[in-house]
């Protein structure tokens, strides 16, 4: 089974799948980044109707001279003209479909998670950006993270954290239908009313949990970035005052204290973030 993972976030939601995103109106490109593949749009190509139009037409005259050439030679000409008309649905289909802003289609599975809320897609959009920079972070890592445990491992909590904040986002619609029920003008004894009050408890509960969760993804990889960013940086730091510690002796300056200890501690917070990613 495949553990690719595939994104795709336009203006309107966020599509989570275990298939290609495709795009309902629009071009999108697809970008691989390990196991994750995302869904990018594309900008409308700005390219009016009668520019696709004198396009196409520049076309259709060369693939006509190009017919009537072949045809010359004695081949059939209803097959270089079958091609050609083809060629010209598809080129113009093309074009019109680039002019478009570009709108994912909705998955019709049932294990796709499809994201419309605000909240819900900040959430996931902020934990896809600091995926990214868990990532970018790797190749200065070396031995301290396996890439490919590493990328697996990413890579599943971004699922799990799409199904938490799918949810979520069920539940924010049962929590506002419940939440509607407060103002009716019904006895508090009354059985519709003890049922809703249960359900809202129930509702009220299941957002708290699924809440919970999604903060300790959002929260692991947020802190797997930043120990991977702050190593780097303390990497670097401790780098350039070596390089001052060689000058200045040279010179008959003092030494530089050693930055050993603060780099080992640095180490140690990559190893604990990662620990708490999943690894």
């Amino acid at each position: 089974m495949s553990t690719d993972l595939y994104i795709g976030v336009d203006a309107e939601k966020v599509v989570v799948a275990d298939r290609p995103v495709r795009t309902r109106t629009g071009r999108a490109r697809h970008r691989r980044t390990g196991s994750m593949i995302e869904a990018v749009p594309r900008p409308p190509s700005g390219r009016g109707r009668e520019v696709r139009v004198a396009s196409v037409s520049r076309l259709a005259l060369g693939l006509l001279l190009a017919s009537a050439f072949l045809a010359a030679t004695g081949l059939t000409w209803w097959f270089p003209a079958a091609v050609s008309a083809g060629l010209l649905a598809w080129t113009w289909r093309r074009q019109a479909r680039a002019a478009q802003p570009a709108v994912l289609a909705v998955p019709r599975d049932a294990e796709s998670r499809v994201l419309w809320t605000e909240p819900e897609r900040d959430a996931f959009a902020r934990a896809l950006a600091d995926s990214h920079r868990v990532r970018r972070t790797w190749p200065a890592l070396g031995g301290m993270v396996d890439p490919l445990l590493a990328d697996r491992s990413l890579t599943r909590s971004l699922d799990e954290l799409a199904t938490l904040l799918a949810r979520r986002q069920e539940l924010r619609r049962v929590r506002a239908g419940l939440e509607s029920t407060h103002d009716a003008d019904i006895p508090a004894d009354s059985p519709a009313r003890l049922a809703a009050d249960t359900q809202w408890d129930r509702a009220d509960e299941l957002w708290r949990e699924t809440g919970a969760a999604a903060n300790r993804i959002l929260r692991a990889i947020d802190t797997a970035a930043r120990a991977g960013e702050g190593f780097i940086r303390e990497q670097q730091v401790a780098a350039t005052a070596r390089h001052a510690e060689r000058a200045l002796a040279r010179v008959g300056g003092a030494p530089i204290a050693d930055s050993g200890p603060e780099l080992a501690d640095r180490t140690q917070a990559v190893i604990t973030a990662y620990r708490e990613l999943g690894l």
